[in-house]
């Protein structure tokens, strides 16, 4: 088994993420993501601890979480399904879905208080996730509310991942994936291996796992009000033997993630069911390209490349180049 040990080994494998990728992350929520924010039901939340990340679903009806004054995320605890004990300082991350729209929104920071009622998050970054995960897994179709019962047979027939990884000091990331049933991950005797498809190569998840190897997954079923959660430590390896069983339209993936220690726990989300994301029709008013855009022309790089790149962005460029990207590099 080749397994990536450096950065610089999992950059000559799947290469660096360019400057305009880079510029869309900006340090606070502004207001296209709190209008995002605004229109999501659905969400995920991942918090750090000494023994690694912990990953649950958040939702209920849009809006169910709200940005203070002074930005600041904030989430009903009723709205979060069983997270744990959560302390202010830890790492935590936030993965936004609004229905029918492709993209994501990530917003990452610390744990600012902790009251009865709510969370608060104090947020450090934010940018908005390509659509290939929820392109390759059709989560908005829904459409299969009767998934396995058995808990492996849950995890192997899953369409969406959301996994969440800690770097050394404590900060959370979470990752969606995405992939038809079957070809996202295989799980048996305790080790999962997932699939890593294309993506925009920040490679936070994957720079986390090289420095602190330990993760949380949850896996859903889209359409169905059932998760499967598991934790271990994770690596990425090209080994080809087990990217192999991941081949799509004769292409396979040029990583996998295993998971070793993985023991899936099944259960119903009452998240899932508050949030009835597969019943409702998109947002308006949610332009994924336009808050690229934004992030782009906020973003506070410096330099003649930054600049000009902040001058140069333009809504139908972003939407053409994503859309172009979609079809080309889905696989």
């Amino acid at each position: 088994m080749t397994a990536i040990a450096s950065v610089p080994e999992l950059e000559a494998c799947i290469g660096a993420a360019g400057l305009p990728v880079k510029m869309k992350i900006i340090d606070h929520l502004d207001a296209a993501a709190r209008q995002w924010i605004a229109a999501s039901p659905l969400a995920f939340i991942g918090v750090g601890s000494k023994d690694g990340p912990r990953v649950s679903v958040a939702g209920g009806p849009r809006g169910f979480a709200t940005v203070a004054a002074d930005g600041a995320l904030t989430l009903p605890q009723e709205a979060i399904d069983d997270l744990g004990p959560v302390e202010p300082g830890q790492g935590a991350g936030v993965l936004f879905l609004a229905p029918g729209v492709g993209e994501t929104l990530r917003a990452n920071g610390r744990i600012r208080a902790v009251t009865a009622n709510h969370l608060e998050i104090a947020v450090e970054e934010c940018f908005v996730h390509c659509a290939k995960a929820l392109i390759r897994s059709e989560f908005w179709r829904g459409a299969e509310p009767s998934p396995p019962a058995d808990a492996e047979a849950f995890v192997n027939a899953a369409r969406f991942l959301a996994l969440a990884t800690m770097d050394a000091e404590g900060r959370i990331d979470i990752s969606p994936k995405g992939d038809p049933a079957a070809l996202l991950i295989h799980l048996a005797d305790g080790r999962a291996t997932l699939a890593e498809r294309p993506g925009n190569r920040l490679a936070f998840g994957y720079r986390n796992m090289i420095e602190q190897p330990r993760v949380a997954a949850l896996a859903l079923v889209p359409g169905a009000a059932q998760v499967a959660t598991f934790a271990g430590r994770a690596h990425l390896t090209t080994d080809e033997g087990l990217r192999s069983r991941f081949v799509v339209d004769g292409k396979t993936p040029l990583l996998a993630t295993v998971i070793e220690g993985a023991a899936p726990l099944l259960r119903q989300s009452p998240a899932l069911a508050r949030a009835e994301p597969w019943s409702d029709g998109p947002p308006a008013g949610i332009d994924p390209a336009a808050v690229f855009m934004a992030h782009i022309k906020l973003n506070k790089a410096r330099g003649p490349t930054a600049t000009l790149l902040r001058l140069a962005a333009n809504r139908k460029l972003i939407s053409s180049g994503l859309e172009a990207n979609y079809k080309s590099d889905l696989y």
